[in-house]
């Protein structure tokens, strides 16, 4: 019998946080949940902030329920759910340009600012005052976005935050409970590209584009590779949760570049959906695109595993059903999301269509009042139904896909002929089949689970288990069943695009 290993892996997103186990047998990962628990950020003082501590403690839970012997439920992967004996180790990836400071002691200073919080509110145009929007870009290759940790800095600055003026290390997400595992404070790459800090072309520090912000660079720590092994887990965290010293890996620790690890079959004909609240839809090259075409067109390049760059751009997905969900919730009508889709899908499609980067859409009270809202403002019938709803919401992601892919092939002179989806999005077989549907192309669902995938298998190559990035790829696809959804109805899709681009170009009076 081949000899199994586990590795765990630690996977935070912006509303919940889980600590997995990936049961490596060889050949394929049986995965299986072990601890889950509710990230959200907190409010003080008009400021929102992650609860690092509280998050710390989950985490420190989760191990300890895996030494324990204990899992939440049976094998994700469909195995057996009991835990074999070697433990191999340990990886963990969270969102993208959140990050915390340390002092000289390296001492947490403060809570970790949200993304969301309002300091960074109108700072970009103060940013491009010092340093133009466009030389910005041509230096770090990604799009400039106010949540940014370049801008976070940048507010410190301004705000003469005494923080940053104490600080001695910053550390991002995953790399300060990387820290507090092993006691190795690094910055990754993966993660570190999302923080608009790096030099696209030389792939350290952006130095230069730092001092003209007056941003302090004695804050930034080592840059390490994806897969690069920072050490064993302390003492302390033996003493805590009864895990043995396990092997700390720093994986690929963005989420996103964790989940296109794990694309089976992604290659140079194929683009990628990670689908989830978010969508991030691109594709994998070899190299950064830095052109004024890119930066037109709103892509950004992202560090990837072995090398690559994920050229990409951030679009609204699930979570404009999800907002919706919530307010019939609130209004005491709790649909699951079956439910929901079965209902969308009994709607007529294409009657009612949405920018989902409208501006009213980005945060409102009521979702669904707004979408009727923007449809009376675009001259359509505003869908008043729940099904219509959804079945409006899901048509008009459908197409925001279907433009992104054609603005990529523009930036790439090519086009791809098959799109991979993953994520929770992945599962949604009526938004996967639109998708199809208006993009023209195959499309192969799977896995819902990639991050976790992703991050499992950077350990398991830096473990020498497996020996490079395909046959990492490769291993997930002998973990999951892939499901393939073939296009139909192109006519229609085209000429519902027009009215996409149409109602993108609307501008309210």
């Amino acid at each position: 019998m081949a000899r199994t290993r586990d590795f765990l892996a630690i996977d935070l997103g912006a509303s919940s946080g889980r600590v997995l186990a990936g049961r490596w047998d060889g050949a394929r990962f049986d995965l299986a949940e072990v601890h889950r628990f509710a990230n959200e950020p907190v409010s003080q003082m008009g400021r929102l902030h992650w609860d690092a501590l509280a998050i710390w403690s989950e985490i420190k839970r989760g191990l300890a329920r895996y030494a324990a012997g204990q899992r939440v439920g049976t094998s994700i992967g469909g195995g057996a759910a009991e835990r074999p004996g070697e433990l191999a180790g340990l990886g963990l990836d969270t969102w993208g340009v959140d990050f915390a400071l340390l002092d000289r002691a390296g001492n947490l200073l403060g809570n970790p600012y949200h993304y969301r919080d309002r300091r960074t509110a109108g700072i970009m145009a103060l940013a491009f005052e010092r340093v133009p929007r466009r030389d910005v870009f041509m230096t770090t290759g990604v799009q400039p976005m106010h949540y940014n940790t370049l801008y976070q800095l940048l507010a410190m600055v301004l705000a003469k935050d005494p923080q940053l003026d104490a600080a001695a290390t910053m550390l991002t997400m995953p790399n300060l409970f990387a820290y507090w595992l092993c006691g190795q404070p690094v910055a990754e790459r993966t993660h570190a590209t999302t923080t608009q800090c790096l030099d696209a072309h030389t792939g350290g520090w952006a130095i230069g584009l730092l001092e003209a912000l007056l941003i302090p660079t004695r804050i930034l720590p080592p840059l390490v590779e994806p897969g690069t092994l920072l050490d064993s887990t302390s003492a302390e965290m033996s003493a805590e949760t009864g895990l043995s010293p396990t092997p700390v890996f720093a994986v690929a620790c963005h989420d996103t570049a964790s989940a296109v690890a794990a694309i089976p079959g992604l290659d140079t004909e194929s683009a990628y959906i990670s689908s989830g609240t978010w969508s991030l839809m691109g594709v994998e090259i070899p190299s950064p695109v830095i052109t004024d075409a890119v930066l037109a067109a709103g892509f950004t390049n992202e560090g990837g595993v072995a090398g690559t760059t994920r050229l990409l751009r951030n679009i609204p997905g699930l979570w404009l059903v999800a907002e919706c969900r919530r307010r019939w919730q609130r209004d005491g009508q709790d649909y699951g999301w079956d439910e929901l889709v079965a209902m969308a899908e009994r709607s007529p499609g294409l009657r009612s269509l949405i920018d989902p980067d409208d501006p009213s859409l980005l945060n409102p009270p009521d979702m669904p009042a707004a979408i009727r809202t923007l449809c009376r403002a675009t001259s359509q019938e505003p869908p008043e139904s729940v099904g219509a709803v959804a079945r409006c919401c899901l048509d008009s992601l459908a197409l925001r896909c279907r433009a992104t892919l054609d603005e990529l092939a523009l930036v790439t002179g090519r086009r791809p002929r098959t799109l991979r989806v993953v994520g929770g999005g992945s599962q949604n077989r009526l938004l996967c089949q639109l998708i199809a549907d208006a993009c023209g192309l195959p499309l192969v669902a799977g896995p819902a689970e990639a991050t976790a995938f992703g991050n499992l298998l950077v350990q398991a190559m830096a473990a020498g288990e497996l020996s490079g990035l395909a046959d990492g790829r490769a291993a997930v696809a002998a973990s999951i069943t892939l499901d393939t959804y073939e296009p139909q109805s192109g006519a229609a899709w085209d000429a519902a695009l027009s009215r996409l681009r149409d109602l993108a170009a609307y501008t309210p009076d």
